[in-house]
């Protein structure tokens, strides 16, 4: 019998197939093994991984979150913070501006000291540096201008509409109204021009002494220094200058100035505008004709010279910037030609310019007059023997002053 009849096959090449076989049964088994190792060791480090990305991912969310909040935050109390400071920053500045404004007349009444001794001029008792601290308010300061020469003038005016003695002082404790003479001292510091009014000034107590060499040509000059030096003195609403040639009703005018106590910048008076007069030799020439134009042009509105208010802050302008102020020849001119580039208030008030006859019947219908004058004399013609009789017709009464508005 052979052996392949039995079933056995001795072929060696069957033999080694069957090996080979086991062996690659072993080997994938093994490898499957080692493969199903790594795809198990694979994702949990991958878990691990996206884990760790999104724990970033959400630690940079919180941070942004939290960090915005605080941003919004602090930009809402910066605006706050940023208004506040700018309402503290303006109160500031007004606190500082009045404070400013205070010292600059200080300064300016310094100045006149300074000045004063310098020069070697007299200085009036009144002429000192005012004290900032609870210095009193007044409604006006009347300054009547005046010369050397018109003693009789003065005491037709005292006789008249400017009280006298406690009288006056009562004016000024209840009423707020200062009434002055304004006078400055002779080329010859001393003399007997001056001693003349130092001794009626100590009869009487109602001047106010100037650094200031009177004469008419100087009374562009005089009115610089006037309104400078009483801004310096006395703290008040308003600033008047009136001639010592003039009737005037002082409750009246106390009253109309009053109705403009809320405007900043006011300039009140009869306002004209007359010839620009070029012609040598005649009243009124204006040596500086050709900076109005040409021949026969006219000035720029400007209050009549007999009689004229300011506001406080014109007053400090004045005071402040009088050492370069233009001066004409004549003086209600320059104050013109001082306001003419500022943002003020032209007031045209007629009854500041009343003539001596219309004011009685203006008197007796109601309406009466501030100030009273004739335009022919720049003043009331023969004023010292007419003033009481154009106070009798014209006067606002004895009790005006005292009566209550």
């Amino acid at each position: 019998m052979s052996w392949k009849s039995k079933g056995f096959d001795p072929n060696p090449k069957s033999m080694v197939t069957k090996k080979l076989t086991l062996l690659l049964c072993i080997g994938c088994f093994c490898a499957g093994m080692l493969f199903s190792d790594r795809m198990w060791t694979v994702p949990e480090a991958e878990d691990k991984t996206i884990s760790r990305a999104m724990g970033v991912k959400d630690e940079r969310l919180k941070l942004i979150s939290e960090g915005c909040d605080p941003i919004r935050k602090d930009v809402k109390h910066e605006s706050k913070d940023i208004l506040n400071e700018v309402s503290r920053t303006h109160n500031a500045i007004q606190t500082l501006d009045k404070t400013i404004s205070n010292l600059e007349m200080e300064l300016a009444a310094t100045r006149a000291v300074q000045e004063s001794i310098i020069n070697g001029s007299p200085i009036s008792d009144e002429l000192k540096i005012p004290e900032t601290n609870g210095k009193r308010k007044y409604l006006m300061v009347v300054g009547i201008n005046t010369a050397f020469s018109s003693r009789k003038r003065r005491d037709s005016v005292r006789a008249t509409w400017m009280p006298q003695g406690e009288e006056r002082k009562k004016l000024e404790e209840e009423k707020g109204i200062i009434m002055r003479f304004v006078i400055g001292h002779s080329a010859t510091s001393g003399g007997i021009l001056d001693r003349a009014i130092e001794a009626e000034d100590r009869k009487h107590g109602d001047f106010l002494r100037l650094e200031h060499v009177e004469g008419y040509l100087e009374l562009s000059a005089k009115t610089k220094t006037y309104f400078a030096t009483a801004a310096a003195l006395w703290d008040a609403d308003f600033y008047v200058k009136v001639d010592d040639d003039v009737h005037v009703n002082i409750a009246t005018l106390g009253a109309t100035l009053a109705r403009h106590r809320t405007k900043p910048r006011v300039y009140i008076g009869c306002m004209k505008s007359g010839p620009v007069l070029a012609q040598k030799g005649v009243r009124y020439h204006e040596p500086e004709h050709w900076k109005f134009g040409e021949e026969g042009n006219k000035y720029f509105r400007h209050a009549t010279g007999q009689l004229y208010a300011i506001s406080r802050d014109l007053a400090s302008y004045i005071s402040i910037n009088q050492h370069v102020l233009h001066k004409y020849a004549n003086e209600d001119v320059s104050l013109g030609s001082w306001f003419i580039g500022l943002d003020v208030d032209h007031i045209d008030d007629r009854s500041l310019c009343c003539g001596t006859t219309d004011c009685e019947w203006k008197a007796q219908a109601g309406n009466v007059c501030v100030a009273s004058f004739d335009w022919t004399c720049s003043g009331i013609c023969k004023s010292v023997e007419r003033m009481k009789d154009v106070h009798r017709r014209c006067g606002e009464g004895k009790n005006a002053l005292w009566t209550e508005a």
